[in-house]
């Protein structure tokens, strides 16, 4: 009798890499300054922190690794409106206007499918310079805190110079038709170029198959083009 795709989620089916992939398994996880990520970026993680102390920044995470199903809230709350989705001018998008696949294409601007995000791997950051945030203001995670008339502008270019030195780079450096700029968002290369191959179209769509994820059947229709443009389109 063929096995359901829930039973073999829960009997191994998918590989150990491919659940970590996946957002699914959290063994490859480590503690650093309270925030889990991926041990083996431990090293180079403290010497990019190092290296910013010295240039006067205090470096700080506001999001590593995340899991499926903080993915799949996040996910599931924009795709019915609870929570907002903006368009690359920073206006609100009335997805009421949109059909489903359109719907999707407005989230993935900024947001990743639950088990297509790179922060399942541990290897990715968002990260700013705590010491540039003016009193009484909130860190947004918005591009403009990055540009020349950003508070965090300083920081940002010090990034530029010296990310490549320990080993992390901007996926998402410039807008290439899929993903928007990110200037926030670090990836550690070594690392997530191993994860990035396992987490393939079969495996991504093997768990939202088997998950409560809102437009699941639109999204699996397309889950090739969407791959080609929003997760594997990157620097």
């Amino acid at each position: 009798m063929k096995k359901s795709w829930r039973s073999c989620l829960s009997n191994g089916c998918l590989t150990i890499t491919e659940r970590i992939a996946c957002g699914l398994d959290q063994s490859h996880l480590v503690d650093f300054q309270g925030r889990q990520v991926h041990g083996e970026i431990v090293a180079d993680l403290n010497s990019l922190v190092e290296a910013a102390k010295k240039a006067g920044f205090t470096f700080a995470i506001a999001s590593s690794y995340r899991g499926f199903e903080r993915q799949m809230q996040i996910w599931n709350a924009k795709f019915a409106s609870k929570r907002p989705v903006y368009d690359l001018s920073g206006d609100q998008v009335d997805l009421s206007s949109l059909d489903e696949l359109a719907k999707i294409h407005a989230i993935m601007l900024f947001s990743a499918l639950p088990g297509a995000s790179r922060h399942h791997f541990g290897s990715d950051l968002d990260v700013f310079a705590s010491n540039c945030i003016p009193t009484g203001q909130n860190l947004q995670l918005e591009p403009w805190e990055y540009q020349d008339s950003g508070y965090l502008y300083e920081f940002n270019r010090w990034l530029d110079n010296n990310l490549a030195r320990f080993g992390f780079y901007r996926p998402y450096d410039e807008y290439r038709q899929g993903v928007a700029p990110e200037p926030w968002h670090i990836s550690h290369r070594a690392t997530a170029s191993k994860l990035t191959p396992v987490q393939s179209v079969t495996a991504i769509a093997n768990v939202i198959r088997e998950h409560d994820v809102q437009g699941k059947d639109c999204i699996l229709a397309h889950l090739p083009e969407l791959y080609e443009r929003f997760i594997i389109n990157v620097a």
